[in-house]
């Protein structure tokens, strides 16, 4: 106005406002163009363009020498951390977003069941299921109460006075809950460096109109989300033992959770919680070992689920040595029958499920 009224607009401001309407336009003929190729069914158009509004500027990006900003979707879908409301602490920087975010995709596999996941990095440390969440939260701490120092928490339930004074026992960077008591807000509250987000609805499925999306340098990979746990129709037992039905109930359960572990990945654990986790190993054999190893004594008796098919049998004579008793994995190597007949002999129950699980 003040230029208007000197009579004349400076070239600087006339750049500033083209940039502004072209940016507001561009938004929203991005929304009509998304919203009418769902109304065609079309998954991947020929060109493809999304509309994000900044949420937040940070301090920092992954490390400290890279700027970052956070982008939320024009319409926030349901069970999104960008639909989290703060309830207490400082900001969330880079990295807390990312790793809740992968605390917050575990958590929905277990629906209406009380479970606590444990995340560091983006990757589960430590996950509990229980008949309260206090009970899922103690399974999930002492799945690796060494890596959870520092971590996230995501919790699909409401958070108690009991929970909120075991939490805050050690250093947890985040919990991301359902919801907290008065009582459990006044005891997590007394830790100034703790932040606390509130997602009523955290239990609700991913919408089948959202991408999964990686940028990569001068491009974009665009997927479906991966919603498959596994067809039914697809699993068979290959062994000459079959599981029980506790141990079918803790593959299912380390399935789930090894859906949500960086490749290479191994999770071994019970039908309630993790016992040992190994992730992000450039090959399968040290997945299995690391995961082995954090386990400890709790490995014998525990089951094993692989994200991918065993290339050689030394997975397999590695949960011989442990004590692991059955083991879930897809399928599909040229040397299926190897790792087949290292379980007979050693009476391990194992089962193909067909479908993998490669997270990067």
């Amino acid at each position: 106005m003040s230029e208007l009224e000197a009579g004349e607009i400076t070239l600087d401001t006339k750049k500033y406002l083209q940039y502004k309407v072209f940016a507001h336009t561009a938004v929203y003929d991005s929304m009509i163009s998304n919203y009418l190729a769902q109304q065609l069914d079309i998954r991947f158009p020929d060109s493809i363009t999304f509309a994000y509004e900044k949420t937040q500027d940070m301090r920092y990006g992954e490390n400290p020498h890279q700027g970052a900003s956070y982008y939320s979707e024009e319409f926030i879908r349901a069970g999104s951390l960008s639909k989290a409301k703060q309830l207490w602490g400082k900001e969330l920087s880079y990295n807390n977003i990312n790793d809740a975010n992968g605390a917050l995709e575990l958590v929905k596999e277990f629906g209406d069941e009380p479970c606590v996941v444990a995340c560091k990095h983006a990757n589960p440390c430590g996950v509990g299921v229980g008949k309260t969440i206090y009970e899922a939260y103690i399974k999930a701490y002492e799945s690796d109460p060494v890596s959870v120092f520092g971590g996230i928490l995501a919790i699909n339930g409401i958070v108690d006075e009991a929970t909120a004074t075991e939490i805050n026992k050690i250093f947890i960077e985040i919990v991301i809950a359902e919801g907290f008591t008065q009582g459990a807000l006044e005891i997590l509250e007394a830790k100034k460096n703790i932040r606390l987000l509130e997602l009523p609805d955290i239990k609700a499925k991913r919408e089948k109109t959202a991408y999964d999306m990686k940028k990569v340098y001068g491009g974009l990979l665009v997927q479906d989300y991966d919603e498959t746990l596994f067809a039914p129709e697809k699993l068979k037992v290959v062994t000459k033992r079959a599981p029980t039905e506790e141990e079918m109930k803790a593959l299912m359960f380390n399935w789930k959770v090894v859906k949500h572990t960086k490749s290479n990945a191994i999770v071994v654990g019970k039908e309630d919680r993790t016992t040992g986790i190994g992730m992000g190993q450039t090959n399968r054999i040290w997945a299995a070992q690391q995961a082995i190893a954090h386990a400890g004594e709790e490995v014998k008796g525990s089951v094993m689920a692989s994200d991918a098919f065993f290339p050689f049998p030394d997975c397999v004579e590695e949960c011989v040595k442990a004590g692991i008793t059955a083991i879930v994995q897809p399928g599909g190597s040229i040397k299926d029958q190897l790792s087949i007949d290292a379980c007979d002999a050693a009476g391990i129950a194992m089962i193909f499920v067909g479908d993998r699980h490669f997270k990067h």
